[in-house]
């Protein structure tokens, strides 16, 4: 008899902040501050994208069309809680959430005060919930470098080790824009400062983009990464570098990337010895969650019971959880492996 994946422990190290919410408080959001949504968004369809820049463009336009309803500090400590709640009901015990605060700095006072905000709330949603929170600084490659090493000196000031702390910096939008070694810098104040390197690469781009990443931003985990898959040599070096990969299925289907669920390369990643961390990426857009992405290794991958605890555990591995939550999060994955009455 199958054990239920939302009863898994495992660590959710790919949520971005928006992408995060949940469709009714959108809807409860754009009706609260007056926003009238594009019908996407209203009736929540979900998207199917082609591979291409025209894609992507009205992936952003939707992504943005959500982002401005969040306005105010109510709504951001919401969309925090919010998200640890629904982490908690499909197992994630320690969420790694990016955010790039320089979206909302003008509603609540600037840049620091955007920040805070967030930490403090996912300090209490680490006490209230049942997910442990911590936050990821990211900035956009369609902004100057400058502005990444502003967000990387924030992030480096806020740096900790538990919930409520920054613990990472990452790259997110569109990976084929902006020149990938000019942010270097930033990624070296944040390296500095202790603070994890997780920049997307590896989904819309392919493995020389995987290989830029590399030799320029000395990554700890790459956000999706997954089409170095596409050369074993160098799948070979993410895996000798101990570098692990934020596979985000559903989203890759979402964007075109791939064509189906079953063409994207899990098993492959997962069979070379990849350290493989399932994320939901932005389930408002995409529609699964983080349990449906378990569902979905096991029922069109095929993974065993077993494959599953890999995924767990390696996500668990991965992350920036203190070494004594990793320790009993991991022993919690091996007793969900022996227990027969899950």
């Amino acid at each position: 008899m199958e054990r239920p994946v939302n009863t898994l422990p495992k660590a959710h190290l790919h949520l971005h902040f928006t992408g995060s919410m949940r469709p009714a408080t959108l809807q409860e959001m754009a009706a609260k501050h007056r926003i009238r949504l594009p019908e996407s968004l209203r009736e929540h369809h979900l998207l199917r994208l082609t591979p291409d820049e025209r894609g992507w463009f009205r992936f952003q336009r939707l992504y943005d069309s959500a982002r401005a309803c969040v306005r105010d500090e109510d709504d951001m400590r919401r969309l925090v809680r919010e998200a640890a709640e629904d982490d908690a009901a499909e197992g994630s015990r320690w969420l790694e959430m990016q955010v790039d605060p320089t979206s909302y700095a003008p509603h609540v006072g600037g840049l620091t005060p955007a920040l805070e905000i967030v930490l403090d709330a996912a300090r209490e949603a680490s006490e209230t919930t049942g997910c442990q929170v911590a936050i990821i600084v990211a900035a956009s490659r369609m902004r100057h470098p400058l502005d990444a090493r502003i967000l990387a000196r924030l992030a480096a000031r806020y740096a900790g080790e538990g919930p409520g702390t920054v613990v990472g910096f990452g790259l997110s939008n569109d990976e084929r824009r902006g020149d990938t070694e000019e942010f270097a810098g930033a990624f070296r104040i944040a390296r500095n400062a202790g603070l994890a390197s997780v920049p997307h690469s590896g989904e819309l781009r392919g493995p020389d983009h995987v290989t830029q990443t590399l030799d320029t931003l000395h990554p700890d985990r790459l956000g999706h990464g997954v089409r170095a898959a596409e050369s074993p040599e160098v799948l070979g070096r993410v895996i000798d570098a101990g570098v692990a990969l934020e596979v985000c299925p559903a989203s890759n289907v979402a964007l075109g990337v791939y064509p189906t669920l079953g063409e994207v390369p899990l098993q492959k990643l997962v069979d070379a010895g990849a350290r493989v961390a399932l994320g939901a990426d932005d389930p408002l857009l995409f529609g699964p969650r983080l349990a449906a992405q378990y569902e979905a290794a096991r029922d069109v991958h095929g993974l065993s019971d077993e494959g599953l605890r890999y995924l767990a555990s390696s996500s668990i591995e991965a992350s920036r959880a203190p070494d004594d939550v990793k320790k009993q999060l991991l022993a919690e994955v091996e007793a969900w492996g022996s227990d027969t009455t899950s």
